[in-house]
């Protein structure tokens, strides 16, 4: 959660939304990390779980990344719970609960819903502190 947070610090050192994430083998090695960059490149698909799953992806040469686990800041949201459970993650864990748009337990529950055929296990709320200050700092300057 460390390199996701200094992801997230710089994603939002330029100006986007302060979400970090890494994608780390069985082993706990990272094998992709990714920070949102949606301002930066124009792409509305670049949140940073998408471009960790990406990276990861690329780094294996395989878009099946079973035995993984996606570490981000913020609870994904329907399109990247979507990409996790396309690529296979087996577990993901974030910081920041997502009221508005979580798709991981407070909105939605993708990545625990029985009716698909892959499911994730979920852990949320670490280092959840660390990741609200970022976010708050952020929409509070724009504000």
């Amino acid at each position: 959660m460390d390199r996701a947070l200094a992801l997230a610090a710089d994603a939002g050192a330029h100006g986007d939304v302060p979400v970090g994430a890494v994608v780390t083998d069985a082993a706990g090695t990272i094998i992709g990390e990714g920070l949102n960059l949606r301002e930066h490149t124009g792409d509305p698909t670049a949140h940073a779980e998408i471009v960790a799953l990406r990276a990861a992806a690329q780094r294996t040469g395989d878009w099946n990344l079973e035995g993984s686990t996606l570490v981000v800041t913020l609870e994904p949201c329907l399109m990247c719970a979507g990409a996790a459970l396309q690529a296979r993650v087996s577990r993901v864990v974030f910081a920041a609960w997502d009221e508005k748009a979580g798709a991981a337990g407070s909105m939605y529950d993708v990545l625990r819903d029985r009716r698909l055929p892959y499911r994730a296990e979920v852990v949320g709320g670490v280092a959840e502190d660390e990741a609200s200050s970022l976010l708050r700092a952020f929409f509070d300057a724009r504000r």
